[in-house]
């Protein structure tokens, strides 16, 4: 399938990308500036905060002497499926995101095949997330918050619609806001970590080989949300740049936050196996006020995902549907909120029963975006026999992600 050239929806200095014509084009509104970009892209990669003081902690316990060197090569893993996105974004920028990726390579079918698993991935994901949030986070930061979870479970839904339908610029800001608190509480976290032990045999091999692979592996997924700034193509200022700067400098803020927080870990192993790791050593090396900071935070962390995911899920339908952003909006609503006193039933079989179709379905949409590359390498002038490797690394990492998911139970 041939793209069309279209004009940025701003355009600057005759910046034009190549773009499918995913339907009609979003309009109205100033274009999507880049540190507006940045902020989502932050926000989108696992939420820095709950990537450095929950979830890549617990990953690393059975390395945890090789803490850093983990994180590190967790952080380089990445640079697979990242190379990949920012070579398909070099030549389309649209609301269609990774559906518009495989349409240039392998046409519309399988595009809306590829967009068919990841819109019902994503879709789960919001409906089960805020039982986590609700039902595991917020219990162990503040445990005087148990009386309150049925009005949480359906209070946060609530304000994650109402904030999609405020608009793009009420999203943005709120992305904005959840992106920069969390990068300074990931700093303040990581100076009292580095302040307190910074060993540099963390980043030396004294885990066993085994439990080093697992723990860089499970780490390198967690980042696969960073391709959900991509549906934000179509509404940026200079995409071709804004969009590839975007995605490279988010991850490198987060990978490097990630990495000072988690390295230390390998001189104090047990903080490892906490509820929530960061929480621990916040409570032990600060005091209370920061480690229920952190823990508050890193819901935050988890419930912002979920408003860039949404934000994602939109545009993806736009790109397929052609109905208005903010019918879309109004049309997810109803089941994201409708989720809440449902899972009150039975919060944990709620969320246990949602997540493996959601993330192995996540895993599949991703395998069909990495397998098509090199038909748009080299239809794109691409080397393709990079493009072919990367393309075997990108489907080795999805398969991965997969088999993590059945055999886990996580992502």
């Amino acid at each position: 399938m041939s793209s069309a050239q279209a004009a940025d929806p701003a355009p600057l200095a005759g910046d034009a990308i190549s773009q499918l014509p995913d339907r009609p084009s979003i309009s109205g509104g100033r274009p999507v500036g880049g540190w507006a970009f940045l902020g989502v892209t932050i926000t989108s990669l696992g939420g820095p905060l709950a990537l450095a003081a929950l979830y890549a902690p617990t990953i690393v316990a059975d390395a945890s002497f090789s803490a850093g060197l983990v994180m590190v090569a967790a952080a380089v893993v990445f640079v697979v499926p990242l190379a990949i996105w920012l070579h398909y974004s070099r030549h389309i920028a649209s609301a269609g995101g990774l559906y518009s990726f495989v349409d240039a390579a392998a046409g519309r079918r399988v595009a809306l095949m590829q967009a068919g698993l990841w819109i019902f991935s994503y879709v789960l994901y919001l409906l089960y997330t805020t039982a986590s949030i609700v039902y595991d986070t917020l219990p162990r930061v503040v445990p005087g918050v148990r009386p309150y979870q049925p009005a949480l479970e359906i209070a946060i839904p609530v304000a994650l619609a109402a904030v999609m339908l405020a608009g793009r610029a009420a999203t943005l800001a709120v992305t904005g806001i959840l992106a920069a608190g969390q990068m300074i509480l990931v700093g303040i976290l990581a100076g009292v970590t580095i302040g307190h032990d910074s060993p540099v045999s963390s980043f030396g091999g004294h885990a066993p080989a085994g439990a080093f692979a697992t723990a860089t592996a499970q780490t390198a997924l967690l980042y696969i949300c960073g391709s959900l700034p991509l549906f934000l193509g179509g509404e940026v200022r200079r995409p071709t740049r804004t969009v590839r700067r975007g995605l490279v400098a988010g991850y490198v803020l987060v990978a490097a936050g990630v990495i000072a927080t988690v390295f230390p870990y390998a001189e104090n192993p047990a903080f490892t196996r906490a509820a929530i790791p960061g929480m621990s050593v916040a409570q032990v090396l600060s005091g209370h006020a920061l480690a229920v900071t952190v823990g508050i935070g890193v819901a935050a962390s988890v419930a912002g995902v979920m408003l860039v995911e949404y934000l994602a899920l939109t545009r993806i339908l736009h790109a397929v549907t052609g109905r208005s952003v903010r019918r879309i909006a109004a049309v997810i609503a109803v089941p994201l909120i409708a989720a809440g006193p449902i899972s009150l039933i039975n919060p944990d079989r709620f969320y246990s029963s949602l997540i493996k179709p959601s993330l192995v379905a996540l895993w599949l949409s991703q395998l069909m975006v990495f397998a098509v590359y090199p038909r748009f390498s080299a239809r794109y002038g691409g080397r393709v026999a990079v493009s072919f490797v990367l393309a075997v690394a990108g489907c080795v990492f999805a398969g991965y992600g997969i088999w993590a998911t059945l055999h886990h139970g996580s992502s």
